[in-house]
């Protein structure tokens, strides 16, 4: 399993090409994740929120940690390509054993975010460089080098001033790649302006949320990004389409 699970994990790495960036419509189940490939992406990445909603459970570690993995291991076992888990802050989970039940669930890839899941406040940055130094030593002692993505929640929350949210991120960004984290994601970050010169200050992958308010994807590979994620959007759009249709045949009419 280790030597498999290492050939995926490099494989992954290697779609994290800066201006060439990884397209990740998030998956939440078997079939949402199989159709992902189908489609041609070439890597699988959960979104906790989709997931958790399609379990029943509200986001912000309101699943079961043995439940998320659940879910996981299910979507690995139907698809050939890389995949990489959505991990919210970890679940409260030691480094090695958020590392091993990770790896057990056949995922090469997490993401952990530095905001604490139930008020939403932010760690210090130098607890959460803890806790990814800790998973990256884990997964070298596991002989896996697993893809970190490592979120901050800056703008997400919207910590701070405004003037000051820009420096905030790059310095929580620049202690998690020291720390060993793969890639940086500073989720809700839009400005065309600001993300340049985010992506310049990092000089590492960088992770851009996919949404109305951000640059389109061929601009965002312009400005340097390496992966663009969907987050719950693919989830929302699916759900939302299901409601028209239901509302259809309540009305007596049909799909179409």
């Amino acid at each position: 399993m280790t030597n498999s699970a290492a050939v995926r994990a490099a494989a992954l790495r290697a779609l994290h090409r800066p201006g060439d960036p990884l397209v990740l419509p998030n998956a939440w189940d078997v079939g949402s994740a199989r159709a992902v490939v189908e489609a041609g992406f070439g890597a699988v990445a959960t979104a906790s929120a989709a997931v958790s909603q399609s379990l029943g459970y509200a986001d912000g570690e309101g699943t079961p940690a043995g439940e998320m993995f659940a879910a996981v291991s299910r979507i690995t076992r139907a698809v050939t390509v890389p995949v990489t888990a959505d991990l919210e802050r970890g679940y409260g989970l030691p480094p090695v054993e958020l590392v091993q039940r990770l790896l057990d669930a056949g995922a090469v890839g997490l993401n952990l975010e530095d905001s604490a899941p139930h008020d939403g406040a932010l760690v210090d940055p130098q607890e959460q460089a803890e806790l990814l130094a800790g998973v990256r030593a884990a997964a070298d002692a596991a002989g896996v080098p697993i893809v970190i993505n490592a979120r901050t929640d800056v703008f997400l929350r919207q910590h701070g001033e405004p003037a000051g949210r820009l420096d905030e991120a790059i310095s929580r960004a620049r202690r998690y790649l020291a720390a060993g984290a793969d890639c940086v994601y500073p989720i809700m970050l839009a400005d065309p302006t600001e993300l340049r010169t985010f992506v310049e200050a990092v000089a590492a992958p960088v992770n851009v949320l996919a949404r109305p308010a951000a640059p389109a994807p061929a601009e965002l590979a312009a400005l340097g990004v390496a992966r663009i994620s969907y987050g719950p959007g693919l989830y929302a759009a699916t759900h939302a389409h299901t409601a028209r249709l239901l509302a259809s045949i309540a009305a007596g009419g049909g799909l179409a």
